[in-house]
């Protein structure tokens, strides 16, 4: 290691999955070292993201187990492997999904990083934050702010990257619908409203915290997401993982409107009548994010300014944290505090 602080304990709390299906287990691992281009981050925060459950749950595919997840990291460096440069011991830095790609495929060449088929995601092939200390690439790492909230700062890490490139995908849209209003929701609500676009925020039916909510935000309407809009959309953005928003996110959207699919993983989208496709319409799909994403997303955020809204949760009440967000309790972002 080219720099350390020798405080560092030999050992560290973490949470960690061992099966899917099962809760995460409380463990004690040996402190994790940082390789060549490494950096290894005491933890500062991380916060928890419906792909997190997506993961515990085993929807996604061929994880590394056990695995310690998280991928909203907020961390301040305590060594450096060899070969880094430019990272200082104690500087803060931010751990995003996207963990490592292969930098030479047809995608990476093309600075579309976020489709290479090798790439690595932090907290599914690559340990995580839910822990006292993290490791990761310092390539794929953000420079974060030291005056931030680090608990209000570590949404931004996926929540609003990817919120932010799914508003991307909707191009020039005035009016945006967007559908579950969870963390990336509230995040990229503040975004459209400070560009000067109208947003229709579809809940859950009768959740009416969150429909407030996103009022406060600027939404300038709510709704259930199988309510019509009182206006046609131009775009619609679809948070929740529930296949059945599409057709009803089509309904909505009027002749050359965009949907954009903007999670990891969704339940099976059901057949719809091609009139609701017809006159342009298109579906697209959010893919992970590329490192200009964020280096774009947190110049932008002290602009608007974004204000994350977050519940605070001890490193050991993990499972309490995603057992809230499955049940859609909290507004806005849970965030482990170690």
């Amino acid at each position: 290691m080219s720099a350390s602080i020798t405080a560092a304990p030999a050992t560290m709390r973490a949470m960690q999955l061992e099966r899917p299906g099962q809760p995460l287990r409380a463990v004690r691992l040996p402190l994790p070292q940082p390789g060549r281009g490494q950096v290894l981050l005491r933890v500062e925060a991380c916060g928890v993201c419906r792909t997190d459950l997506h993961l515990i749950d085993g929807e996604l595919p061929d994880p590394v187990l056990p695995m310690v997840p998280g991928h909203e990291i907020i961390g301040r460096v305590v060594a450096t492997g060899a070969g880094v440069e430019g990272v200082a011991t104690g500087q803060r830095m931010g751990v995003p999904w996207l963990g490592w790609t292969c930098g030479h495929c047809a995608f990476c060449a093309r600075q579309r990083e976020n489709l290479c088929d090798e790439a690595r995601f932090t907290g599914y092939q690559i340990q995580g934050g839910y822990a006292e200390y993290t490791v990761a690439d310092a390539r794929y790492c953000f420079p974060m702010d030291d005056a931030a909230d680090a608990a209000e700062a570590a949404p931004l890490l996926c929540a609003g990257l990817i919120g932010y490139r799914a508003l991307a995908m909707a191009g020039e849209a005035r009016r945006i619908g967007v559908y579950g209003f969870g963390a990336a929701a509230h995040i990229v609500a503040q975004v459209a409203v400070w560009q000067g676009r109208e947003v229709y925020a579809f809940t859950r039916a009768g959740d009416r915290a969150s429909q407030a909510f996103a009022r406060q935000l600027g939404a300038c309407w709510t709704g259930a997401g199988d309510e019509p809009p009182p206006q046609a959309l131009d775009a619609a953005l679809i948070f929740a993982p529930a296949g059945e928003l599409v057709p009803a996110a089509l309904r909505a959207v009027a002749k050359g409107g965009t949907v954009v699919c903007a999670g990891i993983h969704m339940s099976t989208i059901p057949a719809f009548p091609y009139d609701l496709l017809w006159g342009e319409r298109r579906i697209v799909s959010v893919a992970n994010l590329t490192r200009r994403d964020g280096d774009e997303f947190l110049a932008l955020a002290p602009k608007v300014p974004v204000r994350t809204e977050v519940t605070r949760f001890a490193l050991e009440d993990a499972n309490d944290a995603l057992e809230h967000l499955r049940r859609g309790t909290l507004q806005g972002a849970a965030v482990l505090v170690p």
